[in-house]
């Protein structure tokens, strides 16, 4: 707890960072959300999602996802094209060692719609009081439930901020899979603190002492674990991001950043929060 006020300016930046990007670019949206065009064709020959995608983006064509949907039929989900896009990637397709024919076309509009959104919101938000009345109730004290959420928060706002960056510099768009690894990472932050506060609590009842003793030694003997626990995550999640293809490159992206920032704000932002509040709370009931 010596360094508090750097882990508390570090997250800050990292907030403002992201407050300034999202008032200035905002978030660049994918076709789940946008809505766009939906064709199935029809491919015989030896193909493969992975090229067809980098050779339908290398020709400025936004591709979405290419699913297989039978034994020779693929869907591809595309942003907005025109009638000459709509050619050109037959064209491709036909130029790549195998024969394509459109089976279908269709506009389609976004996958995630307002009402969707609008639940997700409400599923987030009662869940978070779900998960502040259980850590309050198992470790029998408000403010651990609130100090959970409050980096819970504080990590799902800054990596919406980071994606905010990303899709202004590098083009990485909000989708469906974004969404997942919010959730993922909302997941993680909590499940790692949780860790924490229970070696906090097991401490506190054997040994005693005062809060910033009790919460620098519980961070010793959890940190080792945590890190190594996010090591293994991370190194299977750049894996991912180098081996996996472009079609997942910015979901592996997402939760790499979150599992990082799950493991930063733990034992820098749940804790201090805790230990700042019983300071304060202790000094009110001196006075």
């Amino acid at each position: 707890m010596k360094y508090r006020l750097l882990y508390a300016f570090v997250s800050f930046a990292l907030i403002a960072l992201s407050v300034f990007s999202l008032l200035n670019w905002g978030l660049t949206l994918g076709i789940d959300f946008r809505g766009g065009i939906v064709i199935e064709y029809q491919i015989s020959g030896e193909f493969s999602s992975e090229n067809a995608t980098n050779l339908l983006s290398d020709n400025e064509i936004e591709v979405g996802s290419i699913q297989q949907i039978g034994e020779n039929n693929y869907l591809f989900r595309l942003g907005d094209i025109n009638q000459e896009q709509r050619d050109r990637i037959l064209e491709l397709l036909n130029q790549s060692g195998q024969t394509a024919e459109e089976v279908r076309f269709e506009r389609v509009g976004p996958s995630i719609g307002p009402e969707l959104i609008k639940k997700t919101i409400y599923a987030l938000l009662i869940s978070a009081g779900a998960i502040l009345g259980w850590v309050a109730l198992q470790f029998k004290s408000i403010k651990f439930g609130v100090s959970a959420i409050l980096a819970m928060i504080h990590d799902n706002f800054i990596l919406i901020g980071i994606f905010s960056l990303l899709g202004h510099f590098y083009s990485a768009e909000i989708d469906f899979l974004f969404v997942t690894a919010l959730l993922t990472t909302l997941s993680f932050s909590v499940h790692d603190t949780i860790v924490v506060y229970d070696r906090i609590r097991e401490i506190r009842k054997k040994h005693g002492g005062t809060i910033e003793e009790v919460a620098n030694r519980a961070l010793s003997e959890t940190m080792r674990r945590s890190i190594n626990n996010s090591a293994t995550i991370a190194l299977m999640l750049i894996s991912l991001m180098v081996f996996g293809g472009s079609t997942i490159f910015w979901f592996a992206a997402a939760l790499l950043t979150g599992t990082i920032l799950g493991t930063y704000s733990s034992p820098f932002v749940a804790v201090p929060v805790l230990v700042l509040w019983e300071k304060i709370q202790k000094k009110r009931f001196r006075k």
